[in-house]
């Protein structure tokens, strides 16, 4: 196993950074880095939420996806790990850290509900 001194480690590491040790860009032009952070940043789905999402026919257009992506942004600020977000009537359970929708609920029609293993709450 090579040992460099950037501390990339494994056969074949040397060469993977020009001389200057930035990451190189792929075809694509961007550089893994920016995919990474992109990754990051978007929110994701659990099967399980998507199963209901599809089942209750709860729309998760782009603007409410843009909307829960800002309110998981100042839940991760405040330290949160799980947050359930209120947008419009639709009660999401997110895993803040991994920016991934546990479950989704419309919260009309009435009912009583009950989240638990929660440690906030973000309304907008």
């Amino acid at each position: 196993m090579a040992l460099q001194a950037a501390g990339i480690y494994g056969p074949g590491a040397a060469g993977r950074y020009p001389a200057g040790g930035t990451a190189r860009q792929s075809p694509s032009g961007t550089s893994f880095e920016d995919a990474l952070g992109r990754a990051q940043e978007e929110v994701r789905l659990s099967r399980h939420a998507q199963k209901r999402i599809d089942r209750r026919e709860l729309g998760l257009d782009s603007a409410r996806m843009d909307r829960l992506s800002t309110a998981i942004d100042r839940a991760a600020e405040k330290g949160a790990r799980n947050s359930v977000v209120m947008l419009d009537g639709l009660a999401v359970v997110v895993d803040v850290r991994e920016r991934t929708i546990v479950t989704a609920l419309d919260t009309g029609g009435g009912g009583q509900r009950v989240f638990t293993n929660v440690d906030s709450v973000v309304v907008g």
